[in-house]
């Protein structure tokens, strides 16, 4: 003999037509539920990840401006982040060629340089170079290739390894 039993809807059976059962209602809020958590789960790992990115790769922003006469090259700070002068590298090319002596700031006496470079550049100056202020060096005759008249000067400003300024002048 062959039982018959009827399922109430979502019970295991069909369900009737134009209701949903159960566990088809189960499945949807399930998948939603499941997607919710690996979209704030995305979105926290995402927020530390970023959040722990140190800012070593962006540059000091700072408006530098350069200007050649004879063998003295002056560069003004005329604005944005205060730099550290020790934490810089300057680095002079003269019609593209690199100076064979770069200048080690802040110095006081270095090879392929005259003595006693001006503003933050100097050695006993304070370090710290903010908008407004001038520091200049003279490249002597000894450093090639010369400075001379018509040249055309390139000085690249580093922080660390990161570029702050590209500038060019004539001499």
């Amino acid at each position: 003999m062959r039982s018959t039993r009827s399922h109430p809807a979502g019970g295991g059976g069909t369900a009737p037509r134009g209701t949903v059962g159960r566990r088809g209602t189960a499945s949807v809020v399930g998948a939603v539920v499941l997607l919710a958590v690996t979209v704030v789960g995305a979105a926290v790992v995402g927020s530390l990840a970023l959040s722990a990115v140190p800012d070593a790769g962006t540059p000091p922003v700072a408006d530098l401006s350069l200007s050649v006469d004879g063998d003295r090259i002056t560069i003004t700070h005329r604005g944005g982040a205060t730099l550290d002068v020790r934490d810089l590298r300057v680095r002079v090319r003269v019609d593209d060629r690199p100076l064979a002596s770069q200048p080690p700031v802040p110095f006081f006496s270095a090879t392929g340089f005259r003595p006693g470079p001006h503003g933050p550049f100097n050695s006993a100056a304070d370090p710290t170079w903010t908008a407004g202020e001038v520091g200049s060096f003279r490249v002597a005759a000894t450093n090639e290739p010369r400075v001379t008249a018509g040249a055309r000067v390139t000085v690249e400003v580093f922080a660390g390894d990161r570029p702050v300024a590209r500038l060019t002048d004539t001499a």
